[in-house]
């Protein structure tokens, strides 16, 4: 989980941060809309069909490697569809002085976000379509439990394999911030493998860090842009935050509220399936064609519950915030580490209430600020007459 403050605006936003986090938004909805109009389109045309049918001409009619060329033409039209509004989002963050990346760096990270999507994604259609092969009847329980699994294992994984293609790190060479995250970090009941320097500043003027992974890879992440600009008391008052997820179970409890939501979504699926082939929209259950009927279907799930996860999201930020007042000897750090953030992330610190309800997984800033100044009215009563 990373301290973010990029996803929350203040009577104090300057008209820039409105501005930029205005077209985010919209970027956001126009990014959903051609994807959900792509599936659609695909599947009242019958263009799905013929898409199954020309990857099965391209493998040979060998269903597993068929299925993968299939998947490739989806993700593929799905990709050159979206590619002008991705560019769009590069050139925005240049706009607003947000990133020094290069075009040709741009484009490569789009390449490999390209084929790391192509290859997870391929994992799992593979997956779905064996299991609904093997279990017809019972399929959707089986890929529910092999989901879990994969997301889990992806968990403990991604710090060292994924995040690795994408960024460079280092170990952190200041010695006596590193015992000092250590000693935070020992203190909360956690151990962690190792704090590591990561180089954001060669894409991105941002700052964040993140507790990330499970067991033997759980590691402290910071950003070269926030190492430089903060001081250390701000860096613990940070990784505090993150400590508090951790204290507070959250990522245990996001686990399970996963496995609530994907046992609900493949039942869903299940029934959507079964559906479309009693109407004859497709002959049987493993008629690969149907993938934009479940994209479909998982998307409409998780939009309807988008408020509510975020509505969830927010309540652990807060618990994570409250341990962080307690485990640091003054909240002054934390509430100048927000407001840097807030301003060097360009983020809205007061945004309106419908935007925090539809599209922000931590409180306003504003409001978190405020938390903190009320915890040292309440807690340190010297040291806010200082």
């Amino acid at each position: 989980m990373t301290f973010s403050g990029s996803s929350t605006s203040s009577s104090g936003d300057s008209p820039e941060a409105r501005h930029y986090n205005r077209i985010q938004r919209w970027l956001s909805v126009a990014d959903f809309a051609i994807g959900a109009a792509l599936l659609i389109v695909l599947l009242a045309t019958g263009w799905t069909n013929q898409l199954r049918d020309l990857a099965l001409r391209r493998g040979s009619q060998n269903y597993t490697l068929s299925l993968f060329i299939y998947l490739f033409f989806l993700l593929g039209i799905s990709k050159l569809l979206g590619l002008g509004l991705d560019y769009y989002g590069f050139r925005l963050e240049r706009r607003f002085q947000l990133s020094n990346q290069k075009l040709r760096s741009w484009l490569w990270d789009e390449v490999k976000g390209f084929l790391v999507g192509l290859v997870m994604a391929g994992i799992v259609v593979e997956l779905l379509y064996f299991t609904i092969r093997q279990w017809p009847q019972h399929w959707w329980i089986v890929m529910w439990a092999l989901f879990l699994a994969l997301f889990v294992v992806m968990a403990q994984l991604a710090p060292v394999v994924l995040f690795p293609i994408f960024y460079k790190f280092e170990p952190l060479e200041n010695e006596d911030l590193r015992r000092r995250l250590v000693q935070l970090s020992q203190r909360a009941g956690t151990r962690v493998r190792g704090v590591y320097r990561w180089r954001l500043s060669e894409k991105s003027k941002k700052a964040n860090a993140a507790l990330t992974g499970l067991g033997s890879t759980r590691r402290i992440i910071l950003s070269d842009t926030l190492l430089d600009n903060y001081a250390p008391e701000e860096i613990e008052a940070v990784l505090a935050h993150e400590l508090g997820h951790h204290v507070h179970r959250h990522i245990l409890k996001s686990i399970l509220v996963q496995a609530g939501i994907t046992f609900v979504g493949f039942w869903l699926t299940n029934w959507v399936l079964h559906y479309s082939v009693d109407h004859h929209m497709f002959e049987e259950l493993s008629d690969f064609a149907n993938l934009p009927l479940l994209a479909l279907s998982a998307t409409a799930l998780s939009l309807l519950l988008m408020p509510a996860l975020n509505a969830y999201s927010r309540y652990n930020e807060r618990q994570a915030d409250r341990y962080a007042f307690d485990s640091i000897a003054s909240v002054e750090p934390f509430i100048s580490s927000m407001n840097k953030l807030a301003q060097q992330n360009l983020a809205e610190r007061t945004p309106a209430k419908w935007v925090e309800i539809l599209f922000n997984s931590h409180p306003a800033i504003s409001k978190r600020v405020a938390a903190a100044e009320a915890w040292r009215a309440q807690n340190q009563p010297v040291d806010a007459h200082a």
